[in-house]
């Protein structure tokens, strides 16, 4: 009979192995305590250049930047192994899992925000951001953050925790991938018949291609999806018959299969592992979430939700494409944006220069009080 055998992280903790940790941060080089970097505009800023084989553990990050909606000025880009083209490539609140250039408090088990109401002279501090998804590389890593904002990043302190291995990553291991998309705003799609209050299963008009999706992720490759941030400003619910994006369907197109896709979902708050148009209101789960929420009787303002597909990963062997319905049949004409994370044995070649800074803006801000003196 075999000893005990780990089944869970913290199980295996006592298991030791082989591996070199190492971290690249913004200490104070001179031994003084002004443990920052600070980024002018238009600057880049190197967060971690790594040589070697190993994986990335754990990212921790804060910053102090007065340009509003710094959160989405701010630009996160991650390289693997030498690759001229990013793996990540988002605004940096977007990939910590909250949207519309918005610092909350939240914590779930891959990402996190720890934010409060302390302020300073010129308004709350920013959050404290943790990235725990693991991030392999065969022959070295670099992270950057790039400032397009019209002020300077006054502080950015930062932890890339990593560990050295000396056997080389094997080819099958996954790279880890995340990416921004938006649309400003969704097109909608018109449909004979509306009644004046129809339930919402008796909405008129038929989707049976979704071509007219807001697509999520779009990638050719070997790998798997392990998640996403949706952030909605359903700014156009008081033109609409029925307001609530949440009827938009969920659908992955796997390896260029032919409709109907082999995961077809029923609904945004559905495929997002809540219901009933997220009566909780804000909430955060280890790996599905509400991490940005307006009132639970107003479908009409901003929302930010998570889901992980930690335990479910969707694999792919050639291509992958999810999106998922603005309303139903893709009936609501409202501000989508998205981050994607997922895994691919090599860099993806789908990654985009982001949106000009003032197009990916959000619409109104601030609803929830970030610089609200």
């Amino acid at each position: 009979m075999k000893f005990w055998q780990p089944n869970s992280p913290l199980s295996g903790l006592p298991y030791l192995k082989p591996g070199r940790s190492a971290r690249s941060s913004s200490y104070d080089r001179t031994g003084g305590n002004r443990d920052f970097a600070v980024v002018e505009p238009g600057a880049t800023h190197v967060l971690a250049d790594i040589d070697g084989s190993g994986v990335i553990e754990h990212i921790w990050l804060t910053t102090r930047c007065y340009s509003e909606k710094y959160l989405r000025k701010l630009v996160l880009e991650m390289y693997w192994d030498g690759s001229p083209t990013p793996s990540v490539r988002t605004p940096l609140g977007d990939f910590f899992g909250v949207g519309h250039a918005t610092a909350v408090h939240y914590v779930s088990l891959p990402l996190s925000m720890v934010f409060g109401p302390r302020r300073g002279p010129k308004g709350p501090f920013a959050a404290a951001m943790n990235c725990y998804f693991p991030m392999p590389f065969r022959t070295g890593a670099t992270i950057v953050l790039r400032n397009e904002s019209d002020q300077p990043v006054v502080n950015l302190f930062y932890y890339v925790d990593y560990e050295l291995t000396d056997e080389p990553a094997p080819d099958d291991l996954g790279l880890f991938h995340a990416y921004y998309r938006q649309e400003r705003e969704t097109v909608a799609v018109q449909h004979a018949g509306a009644e004046a209050d129809p339930a919402p299963w008796d909405l008129p008009g038929l989707n049976t291609t979704g071509e007219e999706n807001y697509v999520v992720l779009d990638t050719v490759g070997s790998g798997h999806y392990v998640g996403c941030l949706l952030s909605i400003d359903n700014f156009n619910a008081s033109n609409q018959v029925y307001t609530w994006p949440g009827e938009g369907d969920d659908m992955f197109f796997i390896d260029g299969e032919p409709w109907p896709p082999r995961l077809h979902g029923t609904g945004t708050e559905d495929y997002f592992n809540a219901a009933w148009g997220f009566p909780s209101g804000p909430y955060a789960g280890p790996y599905h979430g509400i991490s940005l929420g307006s009132s639970v009787q107003e479908h009409f303002g901003t929302w930010s939700m998570y889901r992980f597909h930690i335990e479910d990963p969707v694999r792919f062997s050639t291509s992958l494409r999810f999106s998922i319905e603005h309303g139903h049949a893709n009936d609501q004409s409202n501000d989508y944006s998205s981050v994607a994370y997922w895994y691919q044995t090599e860099p993806s070649a789908q990654i985009a220069e982001l949106p000009a800074v003032d197009t990916r803006l959000p619409r109104r801000w601030p609803e929830h009080g970030l610089w609200d003196e």
